[in-house]
């Protein structure tokens, strides 16, 4: 873990679990930079280098939420989206 970098989190909806919501992972600039959609908990992970970074959820009906991290080396940056 010491050299990984993981941003993790959930997906909400209304206050449930929003499964099935694809999550990107966009970089300081904005360029796309991966994309995972959601388990059935609303949970998503993505393994990416330490930085700044928005994550931008997407729903059916148009549903957007992004959110703003900042992940370090060795630690797991933990967020959650409310759509």
């Amino acid at each position: 873990m010491a050299t990984e970098t993981v941003i993790q989190g959930t997906v909400t909806r209304d206050g449930q679990p929003q499964g099935g919501a694809y999550v990107r992972l966009l970089d300081s600039s904005g360029e796309f930079t991966a994309e995972v959609v959601t388990s059935a908990t609303g949970a998503f992970r993505f393994f990416a280098r330490p930085g700044s970074w928005t994550l931008r959820a997407l729903a059916s009906g148009d549903a957007t939420a992004d959110a703003k991290v900042d992940a370090q080396q060795g630690q797991v940056t933990e967020t959650a989206i409310a759509l």
